[in-house]
């Protein structure tokens, strides 16, 4: 009978204890400032060129429709105008246009018009016309009369704040060239000029913004960055003793193109190895040439599908003769790399600016005892998109450009950034590890779009 009493009680307690490992479960999911993400298995499929139109018109005329009038509304502009000449086309003025479009031929005049029930007409004055979503207002030859038809359309309207891509901090924001901008004056009437204000918040907060449309082909595009990067880095790509890295670099980018997928820069991929300087000061550690056993790889890519760039960064290992698995002390320095990316993203809140973040993550890495070096940015239709700069790698003050734009929620960004960590294994050598990984910041927390590298790609 005590036997069973105490059997029962132990039973009793198992399960209170059980049910409370639960609950402490459940609330630190619950109160992650970060979600790992789903990570897409294989290779995803992309669609022909032809297939992409009518996804990328879809997600446009969504953006135009529901997302413009809301940036105009809350950035106080009336009028926007995106001007743009063939061969000189504005930095947003692809992010605007439906698909196929090539250029702005020969120049192409878009106005966006806030109207009192808060909706935007979508206007064109062009002699090659867009068609849906915009409507045309203008057609013909004379390049002189189709300015003069941009002046009374503006001047039929009478917005009181007309927007223009002017700006000395957003490259993004400054596509406006000084031609243009002469004839837009010599056409506007003189009590209308001073209306002319900048519109760079409106720019930054278009191009940051990502709806949920974009949202749910977005990881998508991240995994295949990131399945690429996982065929690099194995023996199908490496043959140790063999392969450089400038071969692995450039089999990134066949590979992206093959698929017809652009890529925004040229794939990096270098090496550390043992017995080679990386100081704890470094900068940047690592160098290229032919691989070999007991390398630690490094890759740096980004590509641009259905208009959306990602940016990835990610590590490997090449196996020694007889090794099976990764060394420990290399396995421990991925685990501190994932240690830095939580105490970056736990700094994540709407409102807070980039300087805000750069600096809170610093000090919680230097009160963990982490030697790191933070460069995140925003990603989007750029692969280095404007928004808040959480730190640069070669400036950690915290002042860069961008640095005092606040967080928004359903943006988009590359947690990027390196620690530094001794390698037993080494004798005690210096190792970087630079990891960046695709995230979205949905107003509450960080999702990793496709996961992140927690364990070493193994070239075996």
């Amino acid at each position: 009978m005590r036997q069973s009493r105490w059997s029962l009680a132990k039973m009793r307690y198992c399960v209170v204890f059980a049910t409370c490992l639960l609950v402490f479960a459940t609330t630190c999911t619950t109160a992650a400032p970060f979600d790992q993400g789903r990570v897409l298995q294989g290779e995803p499929a992309v669609l022909p060129a032809r297939e992409r139109v009518a996804v990328e018109n879809r997600i446009l005329t969504e953006r135009l429709q529901t997302l413009l009038p809301e940036l105009m509304a809350e950035t106080d502009i009336d009028m926007w105008l995106v001007l743009s000449r063939e061969y000189a086309e504005d930095p947003v003025y692809f992010t605007l246009v439906p698909q196929p479009t090539f250029a702005a031929r020969r120049t192409t005049l878009l106005a966006f018009h806030r109207k009192a029930d808060g909706s935007v007409d979508r206007l064109v004055v062009n002699r090659y016309p867009l068609g849906e979503p915009y409507t045309s207002v203008w057609s013909g030859g004379d390049l002189d009369a189709q300015w003069r038809a941009l002046g009374k359309l503006i001047e039929e309207r009478q917005p009181r704040r007309i927007g223009i891509n002017q700006s000395r901090q957003w490259a993004i924001a400054d596509g406006l060239s000084k031609s243009l901008h002469e004839r837009l004056l010599e056409v506007l009437p003189e009590d209308y000029r001073s209306r002319l204000v900048s519109a760079q918040d409106l720019v930054v907060r278009w191009t940051e913004t990502r709806t949920a449309a974009e949202q749910a082909v977005y990881p998508h595009i991240v995994a295949l960055a990131r399945s690429v990067v996982a065929d690099a880095f194995s023996s199908s790509v490496i043959t140790p003793g063999v392969t450089t890295t400038d071969d692995v670099a450039w089999y990134i980018r066949g590979r992206y193109e093959a698929l017809g997928l652009p890529v925004w820069f040229m794939p990096d991929v270098n090496l550390q190895r043992a017995g080679q300087a990386c100081d704890r000061d470094s900068p940047f550690c690592g160098g290229q040439g032919v691989i070999e056993p007991g390398d630690v790889l490094h890759t740096d890519v980004g590509l641009c599908y259905l208009k959306l760039c990602t940016d990835t960064q990610e590590m490997g290992y090449v196996l020694r003769l007889g090794e099976t698995e990764v060394p420990r002390g290399l396995r421990e320095a991925l685990a501190t790399g994932n240690r830095w990316q939580d105490l970056l993203v736990a700094q994540f809140r709407t409102g807070s600016t980039g300087s805000e973040i750069l600096a809170a993550t610093r000090a919680a890495a230097s009160k963990a005892g982490i030697e790191s070096s933070t460069y995140s940015h925003p990603i989007g239709f750029f692969g280095h998109a404007a928004g808040p700069t959480i730190g640069m790698w070669d400036d950690q003050s915290g002042l860069a450009d961008g640095g005092q734009w606040p967080l928004h929620p359903d943006t988009a960004y590359a947690i990027e950034g390196n620690i530094k960590a001794q390698v037993p294994e080494w004798n005690g050598q210096w190792v970087q590890v630079k990891l960046e990984q695709s995230a979205l910041f949905d107003g509450r927390r960080v999702h990793y779009l496709a996961g992140r590298q927690t364990a070493w790609h193994v070239v075996r």
